[in-house]
């Protein structure tokens, strides 16, 4: 076999482009519909159609692509499916802030005109994501590609819709909801944001109606209060029992309202008295329900205050709280105004601030949904990894509201319900009616409101299989096989995929779910624009390719624990893709004699090296399948890593580079280059999930006729491989090596000094290992001269180690003047002690830990620590020298 050759580097981009089209055009990530290999599916969490690849999308998707290479190289007949989310609050947004640039609105358009304007916009600048995730090296069935917009789609959210409302599980309701007064429109609990905020808490008497004297309320919000409807107290709170049931005047709007008793009110949070405002609280609008009280709403739809709010009428808001201070102020009813650190809901896509108001919306009935979610992962239909998601998970399915799923604006599903406006027959239908059922008039209006987004996307793992079609395609992926995406949709997306999918398909949507954690900054800080601590994982690509990024993502991924990522650390991988690119340049010149075909080489003619790496393959095989298969992404990358950079680069190459240099006999060297050859071509198979670009590279070079790698088969732990008694004589020699290597760094001796070793053990075992591998420690320690043998007696002038039941000396005399030696270790050591000494206060000093930034902490705490090392290694190195003799 002719082999090429590989230049000095590798060239990142223009390898990326050409394999990524050559793995196109020859169908390698095509899934079939019917096959007589498993299935193995994984969907993608749609990224919205507006969206651009951020760091969270670059970790999701290189973990599924991890996983989809590695199921495709073991066998299974891969799905990867792809799309994206028509993203309805944040697409409608961004067509929007379009049209105010050509000083439009919506509303100007009106709303037929406006949708054929978000699909313009969408055909040009949608979708710029889906060319990202293939910069990244993602390989999914692109001819598969769903939008959860599309006919199919859309199909599929109509008929769902349908079964749920014909079910008795929708229904529409005056209902308070999570309004957000920018987009115009309800959200979910889960589209609310809270964020930390320094107010203020009112105290506010309110006069009773029979007499004098009122009482105090304490509110943070004093604008809605013109649509209280009661105060409450606890019943159990001994200020208030006597005046449960007397009414108060209502400060500025001078209405008469009742005090009452409810035990959802806490005694200890102002004056124990609150004020009920049930058209603008949760809690407040519960309460109302229990005490049949009126619900007043005091605000429009734009957040400023409506005909109920009186001679306040037209005022935003905020700018109402800050009058109705002064009101109260100017009426003596304000007694006093406290800072009070609370929560603020916010728009999770504007970061407005949330205004809870009573509106009719549509909503999903959830309890019995859930129920049947909880129950799939109870009795182990679904695993969760890592497992401890699972009792968050629980906790909030068993604590469920009804799910808000209308929403106020344009772009989205439109709610498939008509109404007749002859006789105001509600009609809810998959297809169009032409007329109403029961009258037979054809005047029908549709529902103004479309479906939350999480709606469509719930829908997700059946849909764009087909359903509600009963497609080959449905019939073999589903249920699918793996579930990716980030614990903070855990709730918006996987417990709702998870209900739907129980519901519809009466299975679930997928056997495994794991969630990866969030890519922080390198001190662990959330990345945001105005941190400045943004990475772009296509700047990263561009600058240190694909393969040392996606390798960077899931070294860093250990289950639980968030990804602290920093460029120096891609960088870092970046030299792992050189050490493989060199290592293998190196193989390529030493393998161009070699014949292949027809070469067989015994375990006889194997060196001990040759033994050893192979066992070595097989334990890294192992970690890198295991690692994958459990979704232990850091412990897979840290095992193929561990192999090629310490194990192959470090120690077998250089072990076998006298061999093939020609210094022993021809069926060695035949041997050494039998088994580098085996070795590279598994490792390779190895990275490939990982460095899909630099291996497919590496093997077009090195098997020229091997077809694609990553349609080749993963390795599989071989018995040849299994070779323990390789792996501890090895152990053995390497052990020694590295001791002698020690000495040599701790007494300063330059590595070209060819030194004097003895090595001594009554072992006769040890030592007969030892004698076997004497010249791969004279070429691996540098030795002039390497004497093995059983006699313990003491010797002068030596530096020594111990490897187990071996001791061993390095003869330093006339190498080392042992006085001068160790006044320099002892004025070194005693600068560290002083450096010990001032760095240990500083983060000893309470002052310092409480002012200074985290960041300077961390720097001074990794400063301390490494003059300890520092210190240890000098240390030794003193003791050392100091048993020498005088």
């Amino acid at each position: 076999m002719v082999r090429g050759t590989l230049g000095r580097a590798f060239e990142s981009h223009e390898a990326e482009t050409r394999w990524y089209k050559y793995w196109l055009e020859n169908g390698y990530f095509h899934a079939e519909d019917r096959s007589e290999k498993q299935p193995f599916c994984i969907v993608i969490p749609p990224p919205n159609v507006t969206g651009m690849l951020h760091m969270g999308h670059a970790l999701n998707n290189a973990l599924q692509d991890i996983v989809i290479r590695f199921r495709r190289m073991q066998g299974y007949n891969t799905l990867w499916m792809p799309g994206m989310d028509h993203a309805g609050i944040a697409t409608q947004n961004v067509v929007e802030q379009e049209l105010a640039k050509e000083g439009i609105s919506r509303n100007d358009l009106g709303r037929e005109r406006f949708v054929e304007r978000v699909w313009e916009w969408k055909a040009k600048y949608g979708g710029m994501i889906i060319n990202q995730l293939k910069r990244l090296g993602c390989s999914c069935d692109w001819s598969r590609e769903r939008f959860t917009m599309d006919e199919g789609l859309s199909r599929a959210v109509r008929e769902v819709f349908v079964r749920l409302y014909n079910n008795d599980l929708i229904y529409q309701g005056d209902y308070i909801v999570n309004w957000c007064p920018r987009c115009h429109t309800a959200i979910s609990d889960l589209e609310v944001e809270y964020n930390e905020e320094n107010g203020h808490l009112w105290h506010i008497r309110y006069p009773f109606v029979d007499g004098d004297g009122g009482i105090v309320v304490a509110t943070t919000r004093p604008e809605t209060m013109l649509g209280d409807t009661a105060v409450a107290v606890n019943p159990d709170d001994p200020r208030y029992r006597d005046i449960v049931g007397r009414s108060v005047i209502l400060p500025l709007v001078e209405r008469e309202i009742p005090i009452i008793a409810d035990s959802y009110v806490t005694m200890e949070f102002g004056s124990g008295a609150v004020k009920i405002t049930p058209g603008h609280d949760p809690a407040d609008f519960a309460m109302a329900g229990r005490h049949n009280l009126p619900i007043i709403r005091i605000m429009d739809g734009g957040g400023a205050m409506n005909e109920n709010a009186g001679l306040y009428r037209g005022q935003d808001r905020y700018v109402c709280r800050e009058n109705i201070v002064a009101d109260l102020k100017k009426y003596g009813y304000l007694l006093q105004v406290e800072p009070y650190l609370h929560n603020i809901g916010q728009c999770y896509r504007c970061k407005t601030d949330i205004e809870p108001m009573v509106s009719r919306q549509w909503f999903v009935k959830i309890a019995p949904l859930a129920k049947a979610a909880v129950a799939a992962v109870v009795k182990g239909k679904t695993r969760i990894v890592p497992a401890t998601w699972e009792g968050t998970y629980f906790d909030w399915m068993n604590n469920i509201r009804d799910w808000c799923i209308s929403r106020q604006i344009w772009w989205g599903h439109r709610i498939p319900v008509w109404y007749c406006d002859e006789c105001g027959r509600i009609i809810v239908a998959a297809q169009d009616p032409q007329s109403c059922p029961d009258c037979g008039g054809t005047a029908l209006t549709q529902e103004e409101d479309v479906l939350d987004t999480w709606f469509s996307s719930a829908l997700w793992p059946f849909s764009t299989l087909g359903w509600p079609d009963q497609t080959e395609a449905l019939k073999t992926f589903y249920p699918t096989s793996l579930l990716v995406t980030g614990f903070d949709i855990l709730f918006f997306w996987v417990a709702r995929m998870m209900m739907m999918g129980l519901y519809v398909m009466k299975d679930v949507p997928f056997r495994d779910v794991y969630l990866h954690a969030l890519v922080r900054d390198e001190q662990g800080d959330k990345m945001s624009k105005s941190r400045g601590n943004i990475i772009d994982p296509i700047e990263m690509i561009d600058k240190y390719g694909a393969d040392a990024f996606r390798f960077t993502l899931a070294a860093f991924t250990a289950q639980g624990r968030d990804v602290r990522m920093s460029e120096e650390r891609i960088e870092g991988y970046k030299y792992f893709v050189n050490k493989i690119w060199n290592a293998t340049r190196f193989s390529l010149i030493n393998l161009e004699d070699y014949p292949e075909e027809g070469v067989s080489v015994s375990k006889e003619e194997e060196s001990l090296p040759d033994r050893w790496i192979k066992a070595r393959l097989g334990r890294t095989i192992d970690g890198v399948a295991g690692g994958i298969e459990e979704y232990r992404f850091n412990d897979a990358a840290a095992a193929v890593y561990q192999f090629v950079w310490h194990e192959l680069c470090d120690w077998y190459l250089e072990l076998i580079k006298p061999i093939l240099y020609g210094n022993g006999d021809a069926r060695s060297r035949l041997a050494a280059q039998h088994t580098l050859l085996y070795v590279l071509k598994t490792v390779l198979k190895l990275l490939h999930p990982f460095m899909p670009f630099l291996t497919e590279e590496i093997w077009y070079t090195l098997v020229p006729e091997g077809g694609a790698i990553m349609i080749a088969a993963f390795p599989t732990v071989e018995d040849g491989l299994r070779d323990p008694e390789a792996e501890t004589n090895m152990g053995i020699l390497m052990d020694t090596i590295s001791a002698i290597r020690n000495i040599r760094g701790e007494m300063g001796l330059a590595p070209s000094k060819k030194l004097k070793v003895l090595i001594r053990t009554q072992d006769e075992s040890s030592r007969s290992i030892v004698k076997a591998g004497k010249d791969y420690i004279v070429a691996m320690a540098n030795l002039e001269d390497c004497a093995i043998r059983g006699d313990m007696e003491d010797l002068k002038g030596v530096a020594t180690a111990i490897v187990g039941n071996l001791q061993i000396l390095v003869h330093l005399e006339g190498l080392v003047d042992i006085g001068g030696e160790k006044a320099r270790l002892e004025k070194e050591i005693a600068k560290i002690n002083k450096d010990l000494a001032f760095v240990g206060k500083k983060i000893a000093n309470r002052d310092f830990l409480s002012r200074a930034a985290a960041a300077v902490i961390q720097k001074e705490e990794g400063k301390y620590r490494q003059l300890c090392e520092k210190h240890a290694a000098l240390d030794s190195a003193l003791k050392k020298l100091l048993s020498l003799g005088p």
